[in-house]
């Protein structure tokens, strides 16, 4: 029965041939095999079996990992019942809406604390919350309203790094593998800590202690992160070089702030607006200077906003940068500070001002 099935010819793609050898329901009726004849390719010593309910496996082994998750995707992303009966072909992928997420993402981008793809781990799977479908055997469901936008890797839609991480850390209880996943995400390049943190403050996650203690790493990491890229502008851009992380004084007067980076002939400072990297009391997340909820974000915003005050009043110029810029338009944020540092020529004099290692 098996030999009679039209498949097409296998393309090199590895995703397509893992797409011939798990099948769902519609795909198969698709190429001419009804739900009879497939349930009896899978009684005992058949050459088939059920993989998942409406998915087929179409050899006798086990499944590989790769298999595991498109059979996953599958049976996630068919079609209600009542729009399964008026459609007439499934769906090229037959993936509907569903996508990976969880450490099986993670996985697929590529980070090196998330289980290996072929170890036998579940599978989580995002679908609209609307959707009326169970978990099952190595699928756990994961609702959201609304699906967020994905992104394919290897042929496969995932969730954001975002999304992904919140339904990973979800599932961990060791403040050690959440902080490995924290702190990858990071410095692997694969998401900002503003976003990261918006994303578990939107799953309800900072209330674990668990998750308080990763976040405090992620802080710092992303603040590390932050200032390479801080440095690698100036360097790559052909920027003069200024004195780093420094305390700004009046002579024999108060303390005016610090910054990360001051040109003392031009009276230009750089400080990293990392606000964004920190949770509100309330649970609140502040992005790129907007506040989310929280007193203590709005206490962080005034203190950002009195120093520049200060130092703008003394002919100070203050450039704010954020991580998320710095990482995304970095020859456009040097050239914000190029700018600033010619128009120092225009200005008045600068106060003068004392400068302290921090």
């Amino acid at each position: 029965m098996s030999q009679n099935i039209p498949l097409s010819p296998r393309p090199p793609h590895p995703l397509h041939d893992v797409a011939h050898r798990v099948l769902s329901v519609a795909q198969l009726r698709a190429r001419g095999v009804s739900a009879a004849q497939a349930s009896a390719q899978c009684l005992p010593g058949g050459p088939w079996q059920h993989l998942l309910p409406g998915v087929y496996l179409l050899h006798p082994g086990p499944p590989t990992g790769r298999e595991r998750l498109h059979g996953a995707l599958l049976y996630a992303g068919r079609p209600p019942a009542s729009a399964r009966r008026a459609e007439a072909r499934p769906s090229e992928s037959g993936y509907g809406e569903a996508m990976v997420t969880g450490l099986a993402a993670l996985a697929l981008y590529g980070f090196a604390t998330a289980p290996d793809l072929g170890s036998p781990h579940r599978v989580d799977v995002l679908v609209p919350r609307t959707r009326r479908l169970r978990s099952t055997r190595f699928v756990e469901v994961v609702r959201a309203a609304p699906i967020p936008v994905g992104a394919y890797r290897d042929g496969l839609p995932v969730a954001p790094v975002e999304r992904a991480l919140a339904d990973a850390v979800a599932g961990l209880a060791e403040a050690r593998d959440v902080r490995r996943l924290l702190t990858e995400a990071v410095r692997g390049g694969h998401g900002e800590p503003a976003a990261v943190v918006r994303e578990l403050s939107a799953a309800r996650l900072l209330g674990r202690p668990a998750v308080a203690d990763a976040v405090d790493a992620l802080r710092a990491e992303g603040r590390a992160v932050a200032e390479e890229r801080l440095y690698a502008m100036v360097r790559e851009h052909g920027l003069p070089a200024p004195l780093w992380n420094v305390d700004l004084r009046l002579p024999g007067g108060p303390h005016l702030g610090e910054v990360d980076a001051y040109w003392p002939d031009e009276a230009v400072a750089v400080e990293l607006d990392t606000r964004a990297i920190r949770s509100g009391a309330a649970g609140g997340v502040e992005r790129d200077g907007a506040a989310h909820g929280g007193a203590g974000a709005d206490g962080q915003w005034s203190a950002y906003a009195a120093k520049r005050e200060r130092l703008e009043r003394l002919g100070v110029t203050v450039v704010h940068l954020t991580p998320g810029k710095l990482r995304e338009a970095a020859e456009q944020q040097a050239t914000v500070v190029r700018t600033a540092l010619m128009a120092s020529a225009d200005r008045e004099p600068a106060a003068y001002v004392v400068v302290l290692p921090r």
